[in-house]
This record gives structure tokens, C-alpha cells and sequence, in this order.
């Protein structure tokens, strides 16, 4: 009788044991990040970084790994598949999140704000966090913290075949464009021809004479190589950019607050790293490519800004702008 009972207390105690072992087996998480761009580019060693630290403060317990160069699929497809949390995270800008909600095109205004600061302001207010709260109730993807903190840039450019010297020389243009009305429309308005083509199809684009010029984030194009089929970079400030963390929402409900609070200490960090190594990369990258023949310069942009002006009027007189834009734009204006 005593053995018997031994056996089965022993029996008991292994069984708690194995339900414990898979219980913390069960509480790991792994995460899927798409991305479009390449691992070697100045955002895809920030998108390892987060990866890496989120591992590293979480003890393992919560792992991300990155799908570089559009692996995963298009925008469409990837959106679809971070709303059915077959992704988790999406890295890119939150034009995108216009599938959901509309307005959220008008984060990137182009030639609408003072500069970054002020543009920083506007994606804090009240307006901007409602439309990335709907989002949320639309579509359950919801923002990592701050939505300005992982720096994209750290500012635009136009990178053309032939040198546009100012707002005259964009007459014409075949320019690459995303599938976004709002851009295609403001540079439509200043004199381009606008071409939808996607982000990774732009060097054989070029190369194949489809089209002559893409605005880019100026980190960004050494790494595309754009430079070796347009050898012309004109700074233009065309709006201000962040990489926004959309994040399956559910996915985010279901971790514990130890990987909770891991994914948002590597997301911070990664911001601050954001910060300072994009524009290292952006001084250096710059250099090389003049030394290897590109032209660089900087575009007065007062005439873009003026003729951007009568876009907005006639946009607000329609009944076209969301409600309270320019209430809010004006708002978070420097005092």
C-alpha cells in the first residue's frame, strides 16, 4: 500500500513537473517584423537591433525575427496578414494605414509643416492619435509608443536621372510614386508625371527608362542603388518621416508584462539609436556617392511651399481636408 501510494505521489509530482516545462515552452513568443528594406540598409540594422534587444530584455521569452525585401508580400498582402496576426509587426509608414482610415494620408502633408519639430507635434495631438484609435477599432492594429521616434530620413530627396536645380525643372517628370492619392496628387500639382511602381521594382524602373526620378529618404538610396541610374540627389524636404511599428494588436494583449515591457525598452532604444546613426549614415553615404559622381544639392523649397498653397485652399474650400487639419497643423506651430 505504502509503495503503491508512493508511486503515485511520485507519478503526480512528474506530471506537475511536465505541465510547468510546457507551460513556460507555451509563454515564449515568436514574432514575425516585415519589412521592404534590405538587411544592410540604415533601417534594417535598426529593425535587427529592435529584434535583437527584445530578445535580449526579455530572456529569450519573446522573439522577433525579421522578413527584409518585401518576403512576406506587398503592402496589401502584408497588411492583411499583420491584420490576421500571421505577422505581428509591420515597419514602414503610416500612408499605409489608409486602407482603414483615410486620414491618416495626411500625416505625410507634403510641404504642409514648418519643419520635423513641428511635424512631431502634430503626430502627438489629439487629431492624429484619433486616427491611428480607429485604425485600432477597425483593423486591431494598434502603434508602438511614440510614432515619430524611429527616425526615416533623416530627411527627402529626389534622386533623378537628369538635375532638377528647382521647382521648374520637376515639369515633366516621370517620377515614381507609391499607390497613394493624396502624394500622387501633390505632385501632379507641381508639374510632375506621376508613375505608381513598387518601392523594390524603382532601380530596374529607372535603369529601363520608365521613369526618371523617385523621391526617397536620403538614407536610403546608397542602399537601393539608386545612385548607379540616377546620379542626381536635390534635397527637397517634401514632408518629415518616422517608421511606424504597427503591431497586431491582439498579439500585443497577449504578452505578459515582461515581454511588454521588453518590446517597448527595445523600441525605445532602437528610436534613440535611430537618431544619431542615420545621420551618421546619411553624412557618410553622401560623401561616397559624390566621390563616385554624384551631383548633390539643396533646393529652395519657398516655391513648393507657395504653390502647395493654392493644393490646400482649393482642398479646404471642397470640404476635401479632415476635419480640424489645418486647425491642428496650425495649433502645434511653434509659439
Amino acid at each position: 500500500m505504502f509503495d503503491r501510494t508512493r508511486r503515485r505521489l511520485i507519478t503526480a509530482a512528474a506530471a506537475l513537473a511536465l505541465a510547468a516545462t510546457t507551460g513556460t515552452a507555451f509563454a515564449a513568443e515568436s514574432w514575425r517584423m516585415a519589412t521592404k528594406m534590405p538587411v544592410d540598409s540604415p533601417e534594417g540594422k535598426i529593425f535587427a537591433k529592435f529584434a535583437e534587444l527584445t530578445g535580449k530584455y526579455s530572456d529569450g521569452e519573446l522573439t522577433i525575427k525579421v522578413f527584409p525585401n518585401e518576403q512576406l508580400g506587398k503592402e496589401d498582402a502584408v497588411l492583411e496578414q499583420l491584420q490576421a496576426n500571421v505577422i505581428q509587426i509591420y515597419g514602414e509608414g503610416f500612408g499605409f494605414l489608409k486602407k482603414w482610415v483615410p486620414e491618416t494620408s495626411w500625416t505625410n502633408a507634403a510641404f504642409m509643416f514648418e519643419d520635423r519639430e513641428h511635424w512631431a507635434r502634430f503626430m502627438n495631438s489629439d487629431l492624429a492619435k484619433s486616427w491611428f484609435k480607429q485604425v485600432e477599432d477597425k483593423a486591431g492594429i494598434t502603434l508602438l509608443g511614440d510614432p515619430t521616434l524611429i527616425l526615416r530620413g533623416p530627411y527627402r530627396v529626389m534622386v533623378t536621372k537628369e538635375p532638377v536645380k528647382s521647382l521648374d525643372d520637376v515639369a515633366g517628370r516621370k517620377l515614381r510614386m507609391h499607390p497613394n492619392q493624396l502624394a500622387i496628387a501633390t505632385w501632379s500639382h507641381l508639374g510632375a508625371e506621376v508613375i505608381t511602381m513598387p518601392w523594390t521594382e524603382v532601380y530596374s524602373g529607372i535603369d529601363k527608362g520608365i521613369v526618371g526620378a523617385v523621391n526617397s529618404p536620403v538614407a536610403l538610396v546608397e542602399s537601393m542603388r539608386f545612385n548607379e541610374v540616377a546620379p542626381n540627389i536635390a534635397r527637397t524636404d517634401e514632408y518629415h518621416q518616422s517608421i511606424g511599428f504597427m503591431v497586431n494588436k491582439a498579439a500585443l494583449d497577449g504578452l505578459d508584462d515582461k515581454q511588454r515591457d521588453a518590446l517597448m525598452k527595445a523600441y525605445n532604444e532602437a528610436g534613440a539609436m535611430s537618431t544619431s546613426a542615420m545621420q551618421d549614415v546619411t553624412d557618410a553615404s553622401l560623401k561616397r556617392m559624390q566621390e563616385n559622381g554624384v551631383n548633390y544639392v539643396e533646393l529652395d523649397t519657398a516655391p513648393f511651399v507657395e504653390r502647395m498653397k493654392s493644393f490646400y485652399a482649393d482642398l479646404q474650400a471642397k470640404g476635401e481636408l479632415p476635419e480640424g487639419f489645418v486647425e491642428a497643423v496650425e495649433a502645434t506651430k511653434a509659439k
